[in-house]
């Protein structure tokens, strides 16, 4: 079910606001939700994953020096119904992986949890992971 907001929604400081726009419209099938200008800003979602991204500016979120990779040290997991249409499409696009698709099992306790994922730098560099669920197993 799609809320019309995300208790959590990432704000993204970019460095070309343009090109990163593209990148998440274009490239992933992003959807515009809300625009503005001065900075550049844009509200996306794309199934029940949202994100904001701001042109970054003198008056921004930032608390230090940014450089690329943006992020160092986090990810950002988005989870899809389906990750295999886009992963063939950055594929076919020449797209470089940070890694490539593959099923992982992770211990939850008393069962694994299984996603099928793999990741992707944004054009600031920060770390994109494109999820999907396989469901619960028995250890």
């Amino acid at each position: 079910m799609n809320k019309l907001y995300s208790a959590m929604v990432p704000e993204l400081t970019v460095t070309d606001f343009a090109k990163s726009l593209d990148f998440y419209t274009v490239v992933l099938g992003f959807t515009v939700r809300n625009l503005r200008k001065n900075p550049d800003f844009a509200y996306l979602i794309k199934e029940n994953v949202q994100l904001m991204l701001e042109q970054s500016h003198e008056d921004g979120w930032n608390i230090a020096a940014t450089s690329y990779p943006m992020g160092n040290g986090m990810n950002l997991q988005m989870e899809f119904s389906d990750i295999e249409p886009l992963y063939r499409s950055l594929k076919a696009d020449k797209r470089v992986l940070y890694r490539d698709i593959k099923e992982v099992w992770y211990d939850i306790g008393n069962q694994l949890s299984g996603r099928k994922e793999f990741l992707l730098q944004d054009p600031d560099g920060y770390l994109l992971r494109f999820s999907q669920s396989l469901g619960q197993r028995n250890k």
